[in-house]
């Protein structure tokens, strides 16, 4: 049976692959055919992600792809990819006035340098195959909508999603294809470490028209769609998955 959404003979990389949304794009994909390649930083959590990925040609890199040394050090073992999920990436709620440089930076090294300096390998070192797709994982936050204390958070997704469009543009000319998927608040093990209150939680999920947070497979699913060939003609879009929350 023809499916377009099929990633059978794909080989995909994803970041962030040792927990949450990271590691059920991974999974969910292996579902569809895909060979792929894990990066994180917990040795341990990506053998937990790889034993559950469907049957394939899988593998896993151990590296901090905050340090430009060890970006290198995965594309170099890389084959070449039809397709890279940036999944990696931290949220955090810090109010204007307690910004500090630091805290910039650890934002920033992660959410928006890392994603920049993996795409510059991987295009600089050809593991980019001609038809391949590129998917940022990046938010509702800062390009859809602001929110109390997540300046930091809004302005790296905000900064992504720029790179995104210019790199879609810049690539198109390759069959290279750039885009992004914004969910807003998904439900995932970092969403606990969040400092909030259930009474804060509940007054934030009011927000929600369907009234409820997102699934880490939802947002597989849309990265599915992007890394498929039923994508083929899109490149520079940004997929929003809400809830309805940005109605409003």
């Amino acid at each position: 049976m023809h499916n377009p959404f099929a990633l059978i003979g794909k080989t995909i990389l994803v970041t962030g692959a040792s927990s949450g949304i990271g590691r059920t794009i991974a999974i969910e994909c292996s579902k569809l055919g895909a060979d792929i390649i894990l990066t994180g930083r917990n040795e341990s959590r990506l053998q937990e992600t790889l034993s559950q990925l469907k049957e394939g040609q899988h593998k896993y890199i151990v590296a901090d792809i905050t340090i430009e040394e060890d970006i290198i050090t995965i594309v170099e073992q890389l084959p070449t990819l039809t397709g890279c999920v940036h999944s990696a990436g931290i949220l955090g709620l810090v109010p204007i006035q307690a910004i500090t440089k630091a805290k910039i930076n650890e934002f920033e090294q992660i959410n928006l340098h890392a994603p920049i300096l993996l795409t510059k390998q991987l295009l600089k070192r050809k593991k980019l195959a001609k038809n391949s797709s590129v998917v940022f994982i990046s938010s509702a936050a800062g390009v859809y909508r602001v929110s109390t204390a997540n300046a930091l958070y809004a302005v790296t997704k905000s900064g992504l999603d720029a790179f995104m469009r210019s790199a879609a543009l810049e690539l198109a000319s390759k069959n290279i294809r750039f885009n992004s998927v914004n969910p807003a608040m998904i439900e995932t093990e970092a969403l606990s470490n969040i400092p909030i209150s259930e009474e804060q939680k509940n007054a934030n999920l009011a927000q929600y028209p369907i009234k409820r947070y997102g699934k880490p497979e939802e947002v597989a699913y849309a990265t599915i769609y992007l890394l498929s060939d039923a994508s083929a003609w899109t490149t520079g879009t940004e997929i929003k998955l809400d809830g309805g929350l940005t109605l409003s």
